[in-house]
Formats: C-alpha cells, structure tokens, sequence
C-alpha cells in the first residue's frame, strides 16, 4: 500500500456511513449524551465561524477557538461515540481524515514520522476513534504530531474510555511522559457520554464458539453466499506477524466471513495486540467471525485482562461478541 492508499483508508467504518448527528438517537436515561450531540454539532459550528468571521470581532472568536483546537468524547464501550465522531467527520470540509489511534501509529511506521506528517498536514480535520496512549513512544510520537497539525490549523476530534488527564495512568508515571500527557489534555474540550454498551443490550453478551459440525455447516453457508476464509488459530496469528498492522485493512477487503478454528487463550503480548489490531478491521468491516475452540471473549487471559492494555482488550472483547453473533437468531 502507498501512501494515498493508506490515506484512502483512512475513512469511517462502514457501519458509519450513513452516521449524522440527526440519526444519533440519545438514550432518555443518560441525558449526557444528548448534550455530547449539542456539543459535536457546537463543535462542527466553529468551521462556519471560520470561513464567516470577518473583522475585528470575527478574528477574535477565532483567537479563541484557537486555544481549544480539539474535542475529546469520553464514555464507556459501545455508547455511541464512533457514530458522533463519524458524523463530524462528515460535517468538515475539505481534507480531512478517520482513522483508530492504532491506524495514525501505524500509518507513522509505514511512513515515517514526516512522511506521514506530510501526508495528514493542511487537512481540516484529523478524527482519532480510541485514543489511548499504552505505550511511552507513542505518547512522545502522538503529542509532537498532534502538535505540528494544530500548529498548521487543523482541529483534532477523538474518542476514547479514559479523559485525557489520565491516559497512561498506571501504565509509566515518569515525569516527561506526565509532562506530554497533560500537553495533550490541554488541547481538548472533554464531553463525558453515560450509557450502557448498545452490542451488549441488542445480543447476549458472550462469543458463539462453534462445535466442528456447526463450523463446517456456517462456513459452506457463508461461502455459499459471498468471500470467506478459514484458517488455525496458530496460523493466523503467525500470518499477522509478518504483516505490518497498517496493512490488515487489506486482509479483510472484500470479505464477508472468515472462520478461525482451535481458537486458544492467548499467551503473548504481541500476538494479542496484533489480534487486537486486526479485530478492529473485522468490526470495521462488518465482518462475521465464525470460530472454534476457546470462545472468542475469552481469548484475553486474566493476566493480560489485569494489565495495561486492559481497555483494548475488553473493547476488542465487545467487538468480537457482535461480530460472532452476527446472522445468528435467537435460540440458534
């Protein structure tokens, strides 16, 4: 992949498409998120102050906007973050870009840090989905890019399961990484979203693991209908190893099912984050996950639950839930 066709990628995820403010529906019993609604659409107002803001009274809204570039949607897993970021998205004009914390880490390996910087510079808007900051270079990395891009005009939206304030918290606690965390802080507008997990209240809240009869009779239904793959576990995850993460959105391009035989519990950190990594491309894509073995919410152990990777776990957990009960009716 070059670099346009990682910038290619970098849009909403499919099931976002069609995502606006209009369409958001705030659930009545966490009024937190209709004024995250209030607050996004507030927020998309500022490219109309803008491009309208003429004399002396117009420059100075401007000044302001200025001192809070960002806007930074904290809230649990599945309460409709995604959905308002997608939809502000939509809402900037020109140039602009989508992509999961993840995806901008990667795309800076592929790239380089100025090539990348390059890439993603004079765009209106750069829309970051997860925000987390599980590792001390990348924190560096982040907080110097985002930095550059607001420095150039371009105004930062991102979502995550933890305030800015307290990103890396318990995972590093030295001072220079304290220093950049609250850097980061500092260049966004918080909007905290109440709720329950909306995957949790549509399905049961645990994978579907697979007897080998049920699998083979799925998967020749699933092929019958569209692309499918079908792989060991262990080989699967040795395949990611030799794939950069930026590149997984080429893996599942273009299909409709894959199925993942004598899923085990994982052992290794790099494998898991990888599988976290490619998770996310699956759910991105809508792609129905079919699996033997291990079921797939149980794939992180305890030991990995308990450490500082925990958020992407539990959010690739939730992920994996949906896309295994996919097609699946109740009582099946």
């Amino acid at each position: 992949m070059s670099g346009a066709d990682l910038a290619a990628s970098l849009t909403p995820p499919r099931q976002f498409t069609e995502a606006t403010l209009d369409n958001y529906r705030p659930d009545p019993d966490y009024p937190s998120q209709a004024e995250a609604v209030a607050k996004v659409r507030a927020f998309a107002d500022g490219w109309n102050r803008r491009d309208g803001g003429g004399g002396l009274f117009g420059r100075r809204r401007s000044k302001e906007q200025a001192a809070k570039p960002g806007i930074y949607l904290d809230g649990g897993f599945g309460v409709g973050k995604t959905h308002l970021l997608a939809a502000l998205w939509k809402l900037a004009p020109g140039r602009k870009y989508f992509g999961t914390f993840i995806e901008y880490t990667a795309l800076v390996g592929a790239l380089g840090y100025a090539g990348a910087a390059k890439l993603l510079k004079g765009a209106s808007l750069l829309a970051i989905d997860e925000f987390e900051l599980d590792d001390p270079g990348d924190t560096m990395m982040m907080s110097r890019l985002l930095g550059d891009l607001v420095a150039s005009g371009t105004r930062i939206a991102a979502t995550s399961n933890t305030p800015p304030n307290a990103l890396g918290e318990g995972r590093f606690a030295a001072a220079d990484f304290l220093r950049e965390i609250s850097a980061l802080a500092d260049r966004f507008d918080i909007v905290r979203i109440d709720g329950l997990d909306y995957r949790r209240r549509e399905i049961e809240g645990h994978a579907v693991a697979l007897d080998d009869d049920a699998f083979a009779e799925r998967l020749g239904t699933a092929a019958a209908a569209g692309t499918v793959t079908s792989d060991e576990f262990p080989a699967l995850l040795h395949h990611l190893s030799q794939v950069h993460p930026s590149r997984y959105v080429k893996l599942v391009d273009g299909l409709d099912a894959i199925g993942i035989r004598d899923v085990r519990t994982l052992t290794d950190q790099s494998d898991a984050l990888r599988f976290v990594a490619m998770v996310d491309r699956l759910y991105d894509a809508q792609v129905r996950v079919l699996a033997t073995g291990t079921p797939l919410d149980a794939v992180f152990g305890d030991e990995m639950l308990g450490g500082g990777y925990r958020k992407k776990y539990l959010r690739a957990t939730s992920r994996l839930i949906a896309l295994t009960n996919m097609g699946v009716t109740p009582g099946a």
